[in-house]
Protein backbone atom coordinates (compact mmCIF):
# COMPACT_ATOMS: atom_id res chain seq x y z
CA UNK A 1 0.00 0.00 0.00
CA UNK A 2 2.51 2.77 1.20
CA UNK A 3 5.89 1.75 0.02
CA UNK A 4 9.17 1.13 1.42
CA UNK A 5 9.39 2.87 5.21
CA UNK A 6 13.26 4.87 5.26
CA UNK A 7 12.53 7.30 8.22
CA UNK A 8 13.78 5.14 11.11
CA UNK A 9 16.70 3.69 11.60
CA UNK A 10 17.12 0.05 10.73
CA UNK A 11 20.06 -1.08 11.39
CA UNK A 12 21.50 -2.28 14.95
CA UNK A 13 20.18 -3.11 17.60
CA UNK A 14 18.05 -2.22 20.95
CA UNK A 15 19.43 -3.58 24.26
CA UNK A 16 17.79 -3.50 27.59
CA UNK A 17 18.95 -3.47 30.73
CA UNK A 18 18.08 -4.60 35.06
CA UNK A 19 17.88 -1.25 36.67
CA UNK A 20 18.30 -3.43 39.68
CA UNK A 21 21.50 -4.53 38.61
CA UNK A 22 22.96 -2.86 36.00
CA UNK A 23 23.57 -5.57 33.70
CA UNK A 24 21.91 -6.53 30.25
CA UNK A 25 18.76 -8.27 29.77
CA UNK A 26 18.02 -8.69 26.15
CA UNK A 27 19.40 -7.36 22.43
CA UNK A 28 16.92 -7.09 20.03
CA UNK A 29 17.52 -6.51 16.53
CA UNK A 30 15.67 -3.18 14.96
CA UNK A 31 13.27 -4.07 12.12
CA UNK A 32 14.37 -3.30 8.56
CA UNK A 33 12.18 -1.35 6.67
CA UNK A 34 10.56 -3.79 4.74
CA UNK A 35 9.35 -5.41 8.06
CA UNK A 36 7.96 -1.83 8.71
CA UNK A 37 5.90 -1.39 6.04
CA UNK A 38 4.30 -5.27 6.25
CA UNK A 39 3.43 -4.09 9.39
CA UNK A 40 1.62 -0.20 8.62
CA UNK A 41 -0.10 -2.05 5.21
CA UNK A 42 -1.13 -5.35 7.90
CA UNK A 43 -2.65 -2.55 10.42
CA UNK A 44 -4.00 -0.73 7.38
CA UNK A 45 -5.43 -3.80 5.94
CA UNK A 46 -7.12 -4.35 9.29
CA UNK A 47 -8.55 -0.58 9.90
CA UNK A 48 -10.76 -1.35 6.73
CA UNK A 49 -12.15 -4.64 7.93
CA UNK A 50 -11.92 -3.87 11.80
CA UNK A 51 -14.13 -0.39 11.28
CA UNK A 52 -17.25 -2.51 9.80
CA UNK A 53 -16.69 -4.76 12.37
CA UNK A 54 -19.93 -4.46 14.90
CA UNK A 55 -19.73 -2.95 18.66
CA UNK A 56 -20.25 -6.61 20.04
CA UNK A 57 -16.89 -8.37 18.10
CA UNK A 58 -14.66 -5.03 19.17
CA UNK A 59 -16.18 -6.05 23.03
CA UNK A 60 -15.46 -9.28 22.27
CA UNK A 61 -11.86 -9.39 21.26
CA UNK A 62 -11.28 -6.49 24.40
CA UNK A 63 -12.91 -8.98 26.84
CA UNK A 64 -10.40 -11.86 25.35
CA UNK A 65 -7.56 -9.54 26.15
CA UNK A 66 -8.36 -8.67 29.70
CA UNK A 67 -8.85 -12.17 30.31
CA UNK A 68 -5.34 -12.77 29.30
CA UNK A 69 -4.05 -10.27 30.65
CA UNK A 70 -5.57 -11.51 34.26
CA UNK A 71 -4.22 -15.17 33.34
CA UNK A 72 -0.68 -14.09 32.70
CA UNK A 73 -0.41 -11.05 35.62
CA UNK A 74 1.84 -12.92 37.44
CA UNK A 75 4.85 -12.99 34.30
CA UNK A 76 3.97 -9.90 32.61
CA UNK A 77 4.29 -8.15 36.33
CA UNK A 78 7.50 -9.54 36.43
CA UNK A 79 8.53 -8.35 32.63
CA UNK A 80 7.92 -4.98 33.72
CA UNK A 81 9.93 -5.32 37.10
CA UNK A 82 13.20 -6.33 35.34
CA UNK A 83 12.68 -3.94 32.32
CA UNK A 84 11.98 -0.69 34.81
CA UNK A 85 12.24 -1.22 37.85
CA UNK A 86 9.30 -1.05 39.58
CA UNK A 87 7.94 -2.80 42.67
CA UNK A 88 6.24 -6.28 41.95
CA UNK A 89 3.03 -5.70 43.87
CA UNK A 90 2.58 -2.31 41.53
CA UNK A 91 3.57 -4.20 38.63
CA UNK A 92 0.48 -6.46 39.43
CA UNK A 93 -1.56 -3.86 40.15
CA UNK A 94 -0.93 -2.04 37.03
CA UNK A 95 -1.83 -5.25 34.55
CA UNK A 96 -4.88 -5.70 36.58
CA UNK A 97 -5.96 -2.06 35.79
CA UNK A 98 -5.21 -2.38 32.27
CA UNK A 99 -7.99 -5.92 32.19
CA UNK A 100 -10.39 -3.64 34.18
CA UNK A 101 -9.89 -0.52 31.16
CA UNK A 102 -10.72 -3.27 28.51
CA UNK A 103 -13.85 -4.33 30.04
CA UNK A 104 -14.61 -1.18 30.70
CA UNK A 105 -14.73 0.07 27.28
CA UNK A 106 -15.86 -3.30 26.12
CA UNK A 107 -18.98 -2.54 28.16
CA UNK A 108 -19.15 1.15 27.71
CA UNK A 109 -18.08 1.90 24.07
CA UNK A 110 -21.24 0.94 22.33
CA UNK A 111 -23.07 3.63 24.11
CA UNK A 112 -20.46 6.20 23.83
CA UNK A 113 -19.82 5.12 20.30
CA UNK A 114 -23.82 5.77 19.68
CA UNK A 115 -25.40 8.34 16.91
CA UNK A 116 -26.55 11.16 18.77
CA UNK A 117 -29.83 13.10 17.52
CA UNK A 118 -28.99 16.84 16.50
CA UNK A 119 -32.11 18.45 15.44
CA UNK A 120 -32.03 21.09 12.63
CA UNK A 121 -33.52 21.97 10.16
CA UNK A 122 -33.25 18.89 8.30
CA UNK A 123 -36.55 16.22 8.68
CA UNK A 124 -33.65 14.28 10.05
CA UNK A 125 -30.15 15.23 11.44
CA UNK A 126 -27.95 12.92 13.62
CA UNK A 127 -23.81 13.21 14.81
CA UNK A 128 -22.11 9.58 14.07
CA UNK A 129 -18.53 8.96 15.37
CA UNK A 130 -16.56 7.01 12.84
CA UNK A 131 -13.06 5.60 13.21
CA UNK A 132 -10.32 6.84 11.89
CA UNK A 133 -7.88 4.65 10.54
CA UNK A 134 -4.64 3.49 12.06
CA UNK A 135 -3.34 5.30 15.10
CA UNK A 136 0.52 5.47 16.39
CA UNK A 137 0.98 5.26 19.63
CA UNK A 138 4.16 6.54 20.97
CA UNK A 139 4.62 5.74 24.63
CA UNK A 140 7.05 5.32 27.10
CA UNK A 141 8.53 2.96 29.73
CA UNK A 142 7.27 3.92 33.52
CA UNK A 143 4.09 2.60 32.81
CA UNK A 144 5.00 -0.21 30.47
CA UNK A 145 1.29 -1.94 29.92
CA UNK A 146 -1.06 1.01 31.15
CA UNK A 147 0.08 3.77 28.94
CA UNK A 148 -0.87 1.58 26.46
CA UNK A 149 -3.82 -0.18 27.32
CA UNK A 150 -5.41 3.17 27.98
CA UNK A 151 -4.82 4.57 24.59
CA UNK A 152 -5.45 1.21 23.21
CA UNK A 153 -8.70 0.27 24.33
CA UNK A 154 -10.62 3.67 23.55
CA UNK A 155 -9.07 3.41 20.03
CA UNK A 156 -9.93 -0.05 19.07
CA UNK A 157 -13.54 -0.22 20.53
CA UNK A 158 -13.70 2.82 18.36
CA UNK A 159 -12.65 0.80 15.15
CA UNK A 160 -9.44 1.64 14.80
CA UNK A 161 -6.05 -0.35 14.53
CA UNK A 162 -3.21 0.62 16.56
CA UNK A 163 0.75 0.57 15.93
CA UNK A 164 2.70 0.96 18.64
CA UNK A 165 6.27 2.52 18.95
CA UNK A 166 7.23 1.70 22.73
CA UNK A 167 10.19 2.83 24.85
CA UNK A 168 13.53 1.12 23.87
CA UNK A 169 14.25 0.04 27.30
CA UNK A 170 10.48 -1.87 27.57
CA UNK A 171 10.29 -3.38 24.46
CA UNK A 172 9.60 -7.09 26.11
CA UNK A 173 6.14 -5.47 26.97
CA UNK A 174 5.90 -4.31 23.80
CA UNK A 175 6.32 -7.58 22.18
CA UNK A 176 4.28 -9.11 24.96
CA UNK A 177 1.46 -7.21 24.30
CA UNK A 178 1.28 -8.10 20.54
CA UNK A 179 1.95 -11.75 21.57
CA UNK A 180 -1.36 -11.25 23.84
CA UNK A 181 -3.78 -9.65 21.03
CA UNK A 182 -2.44 -12.13 18.23
CA UNK A 183 -3.41 -14.85 20.98
CA UNK A 184 -6.52 -14.12 21.52
CA UNK A 185 -8.40 -14.23 18.40
CA UNK A 186 -7.56 -10.16 17.19
CA UNK A 187 -7.77 -9.74 13.89
CA UNK A 188 -3.94 -9.76 12.09
CA UNK A 189 -3.34 -6.20 12.15
CA UNK A 190 -5.21 -4.90 15.13
CA UNK A 191 -2.14 -4.20 17.22
CA UNK A 192 1.25 -4.29 15.98
CA UNK A 193 4.41 -3.39 17.63
CA UNK A 194 7.04 -1.50 15.54
CA UNK A 195 11.31 -2.14 17.18
CA UNK A 196 12.39 1.12 16.08
CA UNK A 197 14.33 3.84 16.93
CA UNK A 198 12.82 7.40 17.40
CA UNK A 199 14.28 9.00 14.90
CA UNK A 200 12.40 9.91 12.17
CA UNK A 201 8.99 9.60 13.22
CA UNK A 202 8.49 12.88 11.27
CA UNK A 203 8.44 11.26 8.22
CA UNK A 204 6.64 7.38 10.03
CA UNK A 205 3.80 10.69 10.91
CA UNK A 206 3.51 11.78 6.93
CA UNK A 207 2.88 8.16 5.81
CA UNK A 208 -0.52 8.01 4.50
CA UNK A 209 -1.56 5.00 6.46
CA UNK A 210 -1.46 6.57 9.22
CA UNK A 211 -4.17 8.46 10.30
CA UNK A 212 -3.28 10.20 14.29
CA UNK A 213 -0.90 10.05 16.31
CA UNK A 214 -0.78 9.56 20.51
CA UNK A 215 2.01 10.55 22.51
CA UNK A 216 2.54 10.13 26.27
CA UNK A 217 6.17 11.24 27.25
CA UNK A 218 8.51 14.17 27.86
CA UNK A 219 7.63 18.20 26.81
CA UNK A 220 10.40 17.45 24.52
CA UNK A 221 9.33 14.76 22.62
CA UNK A 222 5.61 16.24 22.76
CA UNK A 223 6.99 19.53 21.03
CA UNK A 224 8.57 17.25 18.44
CA UNK A 225 5.60 15.22 17.78
CA UNK A 226 2.80 18.14 17.47
CA UNK A 227 5.17 19.89 14.83
CA UNK A 228 5.30 16.90 12.71
CA UNK A 229 1.50 16.16 12.93
CA UNK A 230 0.78 19.72 12.16
CA UNK A 231 3.11 19.69 9.01
CA UNK A 232 0.88 16.33 8.13
CA UNK A 233 -2.04 17.61 9.09
CA UNK A 234 -3.14 14.96 11.59
CA UNK A 235 -4.83 14.87 14.81
CA UNK A 236 -2.83 14.06 17.86
CA UNK A 237 -3.23 13.85 21.80
CA UNK A 238 -0.02 14.54 24.18
CA UNK A 239 0.38 13.82 27.20
CA UNK A 240 3.18 14.98 28.88
CA UNK A 241 4.97 15.95 31.67
CA UNK A 242 3.82 17.46 35.18
CA UNK A 243 4.78 18.93 38.41
CA UNK A 244 1.56 18.56 40.25
CA UNK A 245 1.20 20.13 43.25
CA UNK A 246 -0.39 18.55 46.57
CA UNK A 247 -1.90 21.97 48.64
CA UNK A 248 -2.14 21.34 52.55
CA UNK A 249 -4.58 23.49 54.25
CA UNK A 250 -3.85 24.29 57.96
CA UNK A 251 -6.86 22.72 58.22
CA UNK A 252 -6.52 19.56 56.94
CA UNK A 253 -6.72 16.03 58.18
CA UNK A 254 -2.59 15.82 58.62
CA UNK A 255 -2.59 11.99 59.09
CA UNK A 256 -4.49 11.62 56.28
CA UNK A 257 -2.61 14.08 54.17
CA UNK A 258 0.96 12.64 54.81
CA UNK A 259 -0.17 9.55 54.44
CA UNK A 260 -1.51 9.91 50.90
CA UNK A 261 1.57 12.18 50.27
CA UNK A 262 3.64 9.51 50.36
CA UNK A 263 2.21 7.13 47.98
CA UNK A 264 1.59 10.40 45.51
CA UNK A 265 5.03 10.51 45.74
CA UNK A 266 7.04 7.94 45.43
CA UNK A 267 4.93 5.28 44.04
CA UNK A 268 6.40 3.47 40.51
CA UNK A 269 9.09 4.82 42.20
CA UNK A 270 8.53 8.84 41.94
CA UNK A 271 8.74 8.04 37.93
CA UNK A 272 5.06 9.38 37.00
CA UNK A 273 3.54 12.18 35.23
CA UNK A 274 0.90 12.54 37.58
CA UNK A 275 2.90 12.21 40.98
CA UNK A 276 2.71 14.76 43.47
CA UNK A 277 6.06 16.98 43.00
CA UNK A 278 5.60 20.09 44.63
CA UNK A 279 3.75 19.92 48.52
CA UNK A 280 2.90 23.66 48.79
CA UNK A 281 1.93 23.59 52.65
CA UNK A 282 0.41 26.13 54.81
CA UNK A 283 2.56 27.71 57.58
CA UNK A 284 0.14 27.26 60.48
CA UNK A 285 1.05 23.15 59.78
CA UNK A 286 3.77 22.91 57.52
CA UNK A 287 6.65 21.82 60.36
CA UNK A 288 3.95 19.10 61.34
CA UNK A 289 3.15 17.45 58.45
CA UNK A 290 7.17 18.23 57.05
CA UNK A 291 7.90 15.69 59.99
CA UNK A 292 5.14 13.56 59.58
CA UNK A 293 6.01 13.55 55.79
CA UNK A 294 9.67 12.81 56.18
CA UNK A 295 9.10 10.19 58.91
CA UNK A 296 6.70 7.86 56.38
CA UNK A 297 8.47 8.77 53.82
CA UNK A 298 11.75 7.18 55.52
CA UNK A 299 10.05 4.41 56.56
CA UNK A 300 9.36 2.27 53.07
CA UNK A 301 11.06 -0.61 52.37
CA UNK A 302 13.39 0.14 49.60
CA UNK A 303 15.33 -2.90 48.02
CA UNK A 304 15.02 -5.84 45.18
CA UNK A 305 11.42 -4.89 43.60
CA UNK A 306 11.17 -8.47 43.00
CA UNK A 307 10.56 -8.78 46.65
CA UNK A 308 6.65 -8.49 47.81
CA UNK A 309 7.78 -6.26 50.76
CA UNK A 310 9.24 -3.96 48.56
CA UNK A 311 7.69 -0.47 48.36
CA UNK A 312 10.57 1.58 46.67
CA UNK A 313 13.09 0.25 43.85
CA UNK A 314 15.80 1.79 41.45
CA UNK A 315 15.27 4.75 38.99
CA UNK A 316 14.73 3.02 35.72
CA UNK A 317 18.10 4.17 34.16
CA UNK A 318 21.46 5.86 35.41
CA UNK A 319 20.77 9.10 33.88
CA UNK A 320 17.21 9.52 35.08
CA UNK A 321 18.68 8.92 39.09
CA UNK A 322 22.18 11.45 37.70
CA UNK A 323 19.13 13.73 37.12
CA UNK A 324 17.16 13.88 40.13
CA UNK A 325 20.12 13.69 42.24
CA UNK A 326 21.58 16.61 40.12
CA UNK A 327 18.49 18.78 40.59
CA UNK A 328 18.56 18.09 44.04
CA UNK A 329 22.27 19.27 44.76
CA UNK A 330 21.02 22.68 43.05
CA UNK A 331 18.41 22.89 45.19
CA UNK A 332 19.94 22.58 48.17
CA UNK A 333 22.56 24.81 46.87
CA UNK A 334 20.21 27.65 46.54
CA UNK A 335 18.99 27.51 50.39
CA UNK A 336 16.84 24.87 50.66
CA UNK A 337 16.70 21.87 53.57
CA UNK A 338 17.18 18.31 53.37
CA UNK A 339 14.97 16.62 55.50
CA UNK A 340 15.46 13.26 54.23
CA UNK A 341 17.69 11.32 51.91
CA UNK A 342 19.61 13.32 49.22
CA UNK A 343 22.43 11.04 47.92
CA UNK A 344 21.96 7.95 45.32
CA UNK A 345 22.82 4.21 47.34
CA UNK A 346 25.73 2.41 47.38
CA UNK A 347 24.74 -0.46 45.99
CA UNK A 348 24.40 -2.74 42.54
CA UNK A 349 21.23 -1.00 40.07
CA UNK A 350 20.39 2.73 40.17
CA UNK A 351 18.69 3.10 43.45
CA UNK A 352 18.32 6.25 44.74
CA UNK A 353 17.47 7.12 48.87
CA UNK A 354 13.51 8.42 49.18
CA UNK A 355 14.60 12.10 49.71
CA UNK A 356 12.21 14.84 50.86
CA UNK A 357 13.62 18.55 50.59
CA UNK A 358 12.17 21.22 52.56
CA UNK A 359 12.05 25.24 52.25
CA UNK A 360 12.14 24.98 48.79
CA UNK A 361 11.08 28.31 46.92
CA UNK A 362 10.60 29.27 43.39
CA UNK A 363 13.56 29.58 41.26
CA UNK A 364 14.71 26.37 42.70
CA UNK A 365 15.45 23.22 40.25
CA UNK A 366 12.73 21.19 42.49
CA UNK A 367 10.41 23.78 42.31
CA UNK A 368 10.80 24.69 38.34
CA UNK A 369 11.49 21.26 36.88
CA UNK A 370 9.80 18.17 36.80
CA UNK A 371 11.45 15.79 39.14
CA UNK A 372 10.84 12.38 37.82
CA UNK A 373 12.51 10.41 40.88
CA UNK A 374 11.96 9.49 44.49
CA UNK A 375 12.63 13.49 45.53
CA UNK A 376 9.93 15.68 46.82
CA UNK A 377 10.11 19.67 47.49
CA UNK A 378 8.37 20.89 50.24
CA UNK A 379 7.28 24.71 49.96
CA UNK A 380 5.55 26.80 52.94
CA UNK A 381 2.63 28.85 51.76
CA UNK A 382 1.62 32.31 53.81
CA UNK A 383 -2.00 31.43 52.95
CA UNK A 384 -4.57 30.06 50.37
CA UNK A 385 -3.81 32.57 48.29
CA UNK A 386 -0.79 32.23 48.02
CA UNK A 387 -0.84 28.67 48.00
CA UNK A 388 -3.15 28.83 44.42
CA UNK A 389 -0.44 31.35 43.04
CA UNK A 390 2.57 28.75 43.62
CA UNK A 391 0.27 25.96 42.70
CA UNK A 392 -0.13 27.82 39.07
CA UNK A 393 3.56 29.12 39.34
CA UNK A 394 4.31 26.01 36.89
CA UNK A 395 4.60 25.16 33.25
CA UNK A 396 2.72 22.21 33.54
CA UNK A 397 -0.89 21.79 34.36
CA UNK A 398 -1.62 18.43 35.00
CA UNK A 399 -2.98 17.29 38.02
CA UNK A 400 -3.28 18.48 41.10
CA UNK A 401 -4.31 17.42 44.59
CA UNK A 402 -6.05 19.44 47.72
CA UNK A 403 -6.49 18.96 51.36
CA UNK A 404 -8.96 20.62 53.64
CA UNK A 405 -11.84 19.51 55.59
CA UNK A 406 -13.80 22.70 53.93
CA UNK A 407 -14.80 21.15 50.90
CA UNK A 408 -16.84 23.91 49.39
CA UNK A 409 -13.76 26.32 49.78
CA UNK A 410 -11.78 23.17 47.88
CA UNK A 411 -14.29 23.36 45.25
CA UNK A 412 -14.02 27.01 44.63
CA UNK A 413 -10.49 26.93 44.97
CA UNK A 414 -10.33 24.05 42.67
CA UNK A 415 -12.14 26.68 39.85
CA UNK A 416 -8.50 28.89 39.86
CA UNK A 417 -6.48 25.76 39.17
CA UNK A 418 -4.43 25.10 35.83
CA UNK A 419 -4.52 21.64 35.96
CA UNK A 420 -6.91 18.61 33.69
CA UNK A 421 -7.52 17.40 37.17
CA UNK A 422 -8.27 18.25 40.99
CA UNK A 423 -8.78 14.99 43.68
CA UNK A 424 -9.86 16.56 46.75
CA UNK A 425 -8.81 14.60 49.99
CA UNK A 426 -7.61 12.24 47.38
CA UNK A 427 -4.55 11.13 45.01
CA UNK A 428 -4.71 11.96 41.58
CA UNK A 429 -5.03 8.94 39.69
CA UNK A 430 -6.38 8.11 35.95
CA UNK A 431 -9.66 6.39 35.83
CA UNK A 432 -11.14 4.81 32.26
CA UNK A 433 -14.44 6.40 34.31
CA UNK A 434 -12.99 10.31 34.04
CA UNK A 435 -11.05 12.42 31.23
CA UNK A 436 -7.18 12.27 31.42
CA UNK A 437 -5.20 14.69 30.27
CA UNK A 438 -3.64 18.05 30.99
CA UNK A 439 -3.16 22.28 29.96
CA UNK A 440 -0.04 24.10 29.59
CA UNK A 441 3.09 22.23 28.61
CA UNK A 442 1.23 18.85 29.85
CA UNK A 443 -0.59 18.41 26.82
CA UNK A 444 -3.88 18.74 25.15
CA UNK A 445 -6.63 16.56 24.22
CA UNK A 446 -8.05 13.70 26.64
CA UNK A 447 -7.60 9.92 26.87
CA UNK A 448 -10.43 7.34 29.00
CA UNK A 449 -14.39 8.12 29.36
CA UNK A 450 -16.26 9.24 26.64
CA UNK A 451 -14.28 12.24 25.78
CA UNK A 452 -11.58 9.64 24.99
CA UNK A 453 -13.09 7.64 22.82
CA UNK A 454 -14.29 11.12 20.43
CA UNK A 455 -10.46 12.07 20.23
CA UNK A 456 -9.79 9.59 17.40
CA UNK A 457 -13.22 9.31 15.11
CA UNK A 458 -14.40 11.21 12.38
CA UNK A 459 -16.92 13.45 14.74
CA UNK A 460 -19.62 13.02 11.32
CA UNK A 461 -22.73 15.35 10.86
CA UNK A 462 -25.35 13.47 9.16
CA UNK A 463 -28.53 15.81 7.92
CA UNK A 464 -31.25 14.41 6.02
CA UNK A 465 -33.59 16.30 3.78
Amino acid sequence: MGGAIHMIETTGTIETTDPTTGRALERFELMDAGQIDAKLDAAADCAALWSRASFEERARVLRAVAVRLRAESDSLAAGAVREMGKPIVQARAEVEKCASALDYFAEHGAAMLAAQPAPSSAKRSYVAFRPLGVLLAIMPWNFPYWQVIRAAAPALMAGNTMVLKHAANTTRCALELERIFGETGAPQGLFGALIARGDGIDKLLADPRIAAVTLTGSERAGVAVARAAGDALKKCVLELGGSDPFVVFSDADLDAAARTAVRARFQNNGESCIAAKRFLVENGVYDEFLTRFAELAGAQVVGDPMEERVQLGPCARQDLRQTVHEQVVATLRRGAHLALGGKPLEREGYFYEPTVVADVVPGMRMFEEEVFGPAAAVVRADSREHALALANASPFGLGSSLWTRDVAAAEDFAARVEAGAVFINGMVASDPRLPFGGVKRSGYGRELSAFGIHEFVNIQTVWIG
